[in-house]
């Protein structure tokens, strides 16, 4: 799959989708915006597929946002009428990308390879995990130009850190670095300078090798049950619990279960479930 702006890479079971335009810090513009929306549908569609990574090319950012070039020449936010009104009702994908999809039930992680910023940030809030090297930072920095978010930032930053701690930096703009987005539980690992991409990858692999039917009503279970009374949340998980438990992944599972077939039982090393143990930082 060719792309000019974005890279799409299928390693085995793993996407990897790049921002690559580095010599502008990864910023979104109108190409990067339809090729995004190219490569999310194929993650979302294709079976083979079971966890997209999202990064950016080089080492300076992960993704600054929105190409304000562009928008400056008015290509990049230029609307017809109509497409105003979708905007309006919620009917179109985004502003720089998918990024108000809610139905994609495949894990996704971010590896926060530099700079977060504005929609960068919002496409970091994407994931569900977010692996963040040491220098990168995060920010809501359009705002010292009058620009709102429009990709998600005020609806899941405060789902991921808190209503207090995102409304002060979408109200200030204020920038922060990793270990700063790591201790307010937006960043859920930080890694060495050059190695978010590898430790993804790590991380998908591990995923990958689980059962994926339980994984995926889960997150639709979690998404779709976010905000709501706690009795419709337990509704939709009895819901989607139902739409796992009776796969053949189950009954494989519970079979080496009771044949003590631990997958996570390793008796050389302490790590029982390496996908999710956090490793010492250098």
């Amino acid at each position: 799959m060719h792309f000019k702006e974005i890279e799409f890479i299928q390693q085995n079971e793993i996407a990897i989708i790049r921002f690559n335009r580095p010599e502008v810090m990864n910023c979104v513009g109108p190409v990067t915006h339809q090729e995004l929306l190219s490569a999310w549908e194929t993650f979302k569609t294709d079976d083979r597929l079971k966890v997209a990574i999202i990064t950016g090319a080089g080492d300076r950012a992960f993704c600054a946002g929105g190409d304000l070039k562009a928008a400056g020449e008015n290509s990049l936010i230029h609307l017809t009428e109509a497409e105003k009104e979708m905007h309006r009702k919620g009917q179109m994908p985004g502003i720089l990308g998918p990024t108000r999809w809610t139905d994609i039930y495949k894990p996704i992680i971010a590896a926060v390879n530099g700079v977060a910023y504005a929609g960068g940030l919002e496409w970091a809030c994407f994931a569900d995990i977010r692996i963040a090297e040491q220098h990168a930072s995060f920010g809501v920095t359009c705002r010292r130009w009058n620009i709102g978010l429009a990709d998600g930032g005020t609806q899941r930053l405060p789902r991921i850190v808190g209503m207090g701690r995102a409304m002060e930096l979408i109200i200030t703009g204020r920038v922060i670095d990793a270990e700063e987005a790591y201790r307010i539980g937006l960043a859920n690992e930080v890694v060495p300078k050059g190695q978010s991409l590898q430790r993804a990858v790590e991380l998908a692999e591990f995923i990958c090798s689980l059962p994926q039917p339980a994984i995926r009503t889960d997150k639709e279970a979690a998404v779709r049950g976010f905000g709501e009374s706690l009795e419709e949340g337990l509704r939709i998980e009895a819901e989607k619990f139902l739409d796992s438990i009776y796969e053949p992944e189950t009954f494989e599972g519970l079979k080496q279960f009771n044949e003590r077939r631990h997958p996570d039982r390793r008796y050389d090393e302490a790590i029982k479930t390496p996908g999710i143990v956090r490793r010492k930082k250098n």
